[in-house]
């Protein structure tokens, strides 16, 4: 097995932002290797993001971006669990690239629950139906990936490609800061502004 030095673990915590004994957990799990780590560390936290799903986020911060012309901007409600992780600079770069992300992206809704129930029920049942082909181990996975992507087609925020980096949606992007800080992060409201049309605002 590879020696994890100090130094190694100190450079995956900053790539990270996990904790130092977890990371030496993580590197002696991948045999010193940091990508191996990493894609160790992402199957982790992604589970562990959803297991924090239904933890109160009664903590957070409003974040504001004014476009360059001062004619348009965004609002955001950025909500986690304690103030410690609201005064986290990731967790403020967060809610920052969520103000551009939604003057940028224009979005209707922040979940597909917000969307109407009748039409997510359609569009998932025509999507199952299309996959009934397909080897029943992959079919879930086939039919979320269309209705992720159809659901950002509707301008749900957490399904859109991220407008910094199309190939993340929000919700990807949101998870991530989840797994590194450890606690459930939610986005609780928005509003677009732009000079002489009425505002666009939506509440979880």
């Amino acid at each position: 097995m590879a020696e994890i030095t100090a130094q190694m673990v100190n450079d995956f915590r900053k790539t990270t932002g996990l904790g130092l004994m977890e990371c030496k957990t993580l590197l002696k799990e991948a045999d010193g290797d940091p990508k191996k780590a990493i894609e160790l560390a992402k199957a982790k936290h992604g589970k562990n993001a959803e297991n924090r799903a239904g933890r109160a986020t009664n903590a957070g911060r409003v974040e504001v971006y004014i476009h360059h012309d001062a004619k348009q901007g965004a609002m955001v409600e950025l909500n986690c669990e304690t103030d410690f992780v609201a005064r986290n600079d990731e967790f403020r770069q967060l809610s920052k690239d969520l103000a551009v992300h939604i003057l940028g992206a224009n979005p209707k809704y922040i979940n597909r629950d917000d969307m109407p129930a009748e039409a997510l029920a359609a569009q998932k049942a025509a999507l199952e139906a299309a996959a009934a082909n397909k080897p029943e181990n992959i079919r879930e996975k086939i039919v979320e990936g269309q209705l992720s992507r159809w659901a950002g087609e509707q301008r749900v925020l957490m399904d859109q490609p991220f407008v910094k980096d199309d190939a993340k949606t929000i919700r990807q992007i949101v998870q991530e800061v989840n797994a590194r800080t450890g606690e459930n992060i939610t986005i609780g409201r928005f509003a677009r502004f732009i000079v002489g049309e009425a505002a666009t605002t939506e509440e979880a």
